[in-house]
């Protein structure tokens, strides 16, 4: 795991396409900011293995997560995104 300091409004850039901003640090919550490409998913953990759980297979994961990547390809995402 790389783990990284970095202060509001700084970026880290992964695979030349996808962007993850430091936008707002409260307290011991972090709100990140996330570019990406339209094709790609972004899930936070729980919610990745939360599907893999209720799915028998591979294929309805895959179906679950093809799904999540045709929403907008930049947005908050997690709780900071309903306000917590």
């Amino acid at each position: 795991m790389l783990y990284l300091t970095r202060k509001i409004g700084d970026t880290v850039v992964i695979n030349n396409n996808i962007e993850v901003t430091v936008v707002e640090v409260r307290g011991r919550s972090v709100k990140l900011g996330f570019t990406f490409p339209k094709d790609a998913t972004v899930l936070r953990k729980e919610i990745y293995e939360k599907i893999l759980r209720n799915s028998p297979n591979t294929a309805q994961v895959r179906e679950a997560l093809e799904d999540s990547s045709s929403e907008p390809s930049k947005r908050a995402i997690g709780s900071a995104e309903r306000g917590g």
